[in-house]
């Protein structure tokens, strides 16, 4: 973990130097569809959707020797084609709030080289989870290629093969998921991918939720987009010269669900990736606050530019 928070750190605004396709139209092939299935926790149906091959989470560990604490900081997050990866790495977007989170931890700081620390006394990493809840797969994250510190996103690669028509099937395939750089209009319909550690036990929320990788519940939440705002939290408006920093949207997310794809469910487009909740006014409530997926393609290079 030391050395994965000092790349971040040290490549905060890192633009990479390929290109992330511009898919705010994906074909049949690429888009993400959902499967209305009614059903509920107990039986185990739910929305089925073709993005969910796509999706991991992200665990930052930190352990101390025996019988000291640990601590454990998870999210959601997604893969991206992004062209030129190197075979049997994937990049992946997530949110960067939960390895700040680990970075300011004790624990961590405790490890840090120093002659009152012994090699082993804090055992760290960092792991991106796929696979099945029963059958889950654990693979290091291999370094954070960029970090965008003001809209809390992070670009991770990690060894997983990505899925093709001869290995769809393989242990280690991943799908990736279409990105519309092009923000959408308030009252556009989405699928945002929720998790929690317990699905509700009563109420209208508690149907759709299936087992997911350590020990959590997923489920595919039906919302629309509210609008946006700034960097100053001022309403920006899709279509104008306004600065759009941060998109709201409706339901607020559960924890655990930060770094998780908000689409398009038209298009079947990743328009946003979820950061948590926020309070916009004692009228409006509380919301789902998000990144515009335009901030994905700052940490890519534009089409036909060539850095040097």
């Amino acid at each position: 973990l030391p050395e994965l928070v000092e790349q971040y750190m040290k490549r905060a605004g890192h633009v990479l130097p390929t290109a992330l396709p511009y898919e705010s139209r994906p074909g049949a092939g690429r888009r993400a569809q959902f499967s209305d299935i009614a059903g509920d926790a107990a039986s185990g149906a739910a929305d089925v959707s073709s993005a969910d091959g796509a999706l991991v989470m992200v665990a930052h560990a930190l352990q101390g020797r025996a019988g000291a604490p640990h601590k454990v900081a998870y999210s959601s997050g997604f893969a991206v084609h992004a062209p030129g990866t190197p075979e049997g790495e994937a990049v992946l977007v997530t949110c960067a709030h939960t390895l700040e989170e680990i970075r300011h931890d004790p624990l961590l700081r405790s490890g840090l080289p120093s002659p009152a620390v012994r090699p082993g006394d804090v055992l760290s990493g960092s792991f991106v989870i796929n696979g099945s809840p029963s059958a889950p797969l654990f693979h290091p994250v291999s370094s954070v290629l960029s970090a965008m510190h003001r809209g809390d996103l992070l670009l991770l690669s990690a060894p997983l093969a990505p899925s093709s028509p001869d290995d769809a099937r393989a242990p280690r395939a991943i799908r990736s998921l279409p990105v519309n750089p092009y923000p959408v209009q308030p009252g556009t319909a989405i699928r945002a991918h929720f998790v929690v550690d317990k699905p509700p036990a009563a109420g209208r929320d508690r149907d759709g939720w299936t087992p997911w990788v350590g020990g959590t519940w997923r489920k595919w939440v039906k919302g629309t987009v509210v609008g946006y705002r700034d960097f100053a939290g001022r309403e920006a408006k899709p279509g104008t010269y306004d600065s759009l920093a941060h998109l709201h949207f409706d339901p607020p997310p559960t924890p655990g669900s930060s770094g998780g794809p908000i689409i398009d469910e038209e298009s079947g487009a990743v328009i946003g990736v979820i950061l948590g909740t926020q309070l916009v006014s004692q009228v409006q409530g509380v919301r789902g606050w998000g990144a515009p997926a335009e901030m994905i393609y700052e940490m890519f290079s534009l089409p036909g530019l060539k850095l040097k």
